[in-house]
């Protein structure tokens, strides 16, 4: 299907900054599931210094915001064709091996509770990785179910499983923690997501993907309890959050800062007739 998104993100600040500079991870990927028709990045008090693919090849723009910028937009919107391969991405590509993504992170690191909820995976009775995944996923949601405004961007895999309440990037990071723990590679993703209910969100949105033999990199999404079809758009991803975030910032001044975000995905018009497919009730983190 065709998908056409706008992201909208406002920062405003009570005075201007002395310096400031933004990391931007906004521009969808191409590759298997998903081709990008048309995107477009533009940017209102502030300027465009470089664009590069970092070494997980997100597509990064560096951002230096304006003196006397009292606002900054970041708007980014274009059109993606997605096709359901059942969350499979296939073996991997890129500059970083798999072995980066069995690497630890501060996001990840397992604590008392990660740890016991390794061993409870350890116990899963499965088929094969396939269905040992899909059944730790469903383990963590029933542990950890959604509730919005329950963490943070800082919210560590530990503390929402201690707290048995997170959003989308606590229950990527959570399957991330035991899925290393267990011995398979695993990474974060950020991307969109289509919702069979509106099309006005909040936020992005954030899942997981584990490599698999002899399938490759496949994703999870704890959120929802499925893997990603056509209704999702990958952007960026890494070993945790704060590798693939899609702002990120560095300041020097002293006002306060609020931000806010628009953000609307929906289904091309013209693809409308003739769709169909499961539509369960998604979640995003906000």
């Amino acid at each position: 299907m065709r998908l056409k998104i706008s992201h909208v993100t406002t920062y405003s600040y009570d005075s201007p900054d002395h310096y400031a500079l933004l990391q931007l991870r906004v521009t969808p990927r191409g590759g298997r599931g998903q081709k990008v028709i048309d995107w477009t990045s533009t940017i209102t008090g502030g300027t465009k210094q470089v664009s590069f693919n970092d070494q997980f090849n997100n597509h990064v723009d560096l951002v230096l915001v304006d003196r006397d910028a009292t606002t900054v937009e970041i708007r980014s919107e274009g059109i993606i064709e997605t096709e359901d391969n059942a969350g499979v991405i296939g073996p991997n590509s890129g500059l970083a091996p798999v072995w980066m993504f069995t690497a630890s992170t501060p996001a990840t690191t397992l604590g008392p509770n990660l740890r016991k909820l390794v061993t409870q995976a350890r116990r899963i009775e499965a088929e094969n990785d396939l269905d040992r995944m899909h059944r730790l996923s469903a383990m963590i949601l029933e542990q950890v179910p959604w509730r919005t405004g329950s963490t943070d961007s800082m919210t560590t895999a530990e503390t929402a499983l201690e707290a048995g309440e997170g959003v989308c990037q606590d229950h990527a990071h959570i399957m991330i923690a035991v899925a290393r723990a267990l011995g398979y590679a695993a990474r974060y993703v950020s991307g969109y997501l289509l919702m069979e209910d509106r099309t006005e969100q909040d936020a992005s949105h954030a899942w997981c993907e584990v490599c698999l033999d002899p399938l490759g990199w496949v994703g999870f999404d704890v959120s929802n309890g499925i893997s990603p079809d056509d209704r999702y758009v990958r952007v960026a991803l890494g070993l945790d959050y704060a590798d693939a975030s899609p702002i990120k910032g560095h300041r020097m001044g002293s006002g306060n800062e609020a931000m806010n975000v628009h953000l609307q995905v929906a289904q091309e018009p013209d693809q409308t007739q003739g769709q169909s497919g499961q539509q369960a009730q998604q979640q995003t983190s906000s």
